[in-house]
């Protein structure tokens, strides 16, 4: 059970808007390695963790990722906002105008709809907790290549937010990692 505060963990703001950037950073909406597959794949391999500490870890993590697919939603519509329909056209986004009209939709930049294929969960806690380290590393990748991608000074910084907070996640499942593997270790006695 969550308590929703309604409020984006940081401000987002945008100092002009940017038909181009938005198509690029719709990949952190719905694109395989963004915020919505990190989500439903941590508040899914929570179910399989055997020890309290990675299971709250998890539910912790998940839940902070949905405040990031809000942070990035968020973005996106403000560097839409007011785009003509030249613009949208140059950015190659007429497809997606033309059936959605601005709406923040779940899909890559190419166009590909989110599918619950991106998420990796295997039932192995230690396996699983390895690929959601790998997941925070290519989150943290993607976001440094967005923040070369503009020139727009509050735009990266709330991209700088989204990109320390990845660090964060993935320091913190090396700590459940460690947790696993001391359970593992564990001298079990019936």
């Amino acid at each position: 059970m969550w308590v929703y505060e309604k409020k984006l963990e940081i401000p987002v703001r945008v100092s002009i808007p940017d038909v181009r950037m938005a198509a690029r950073l719709i990949t952190q909406y719905g694109g395989p390695d963004g915020e919505l597959s990190a989500a439903m794949r941590y508040l899914t391999q929570r179910y399989t963790m055997p020890t309290g500490m990675t299971r709250g870890l998890l539910t912790d993590i998940g839940t902070e990722e949905l405040a990031h697919l809000e942070i990035i939603a968020t973005m996106v519509y403000k560097l839409l906002e007011g785009a003509t329909i030249e613009q949208i056209k140059a950015a190659g986004l007429d497809l997606q105008y033309a059936v959605r009209d601005k709406a923040v939709f779940f899909q890559s930049p190419t166009g590909e709809p989110w599918t619950a294929a991106y998420i990796q969960s295997l039932g192995d806690p230690i396996a699983d907790v390895h690929e959601d380290m790998a997941a925070e590393q290519k989150a943290r990748a993607v976001y440094e290549q967005l923040m070369r991608l503009t020139d727009d000074v509050d735009l990266i910084q709330g991209l700088q937010f989204l990109r320390e907070r990845e660090v964060v996640h993935f320091q913190r499942f090396g700590e459940a990692l460690d947790n696993l593997q001391e359970f593992v270790e564990r001298k079990k006695v019936y």
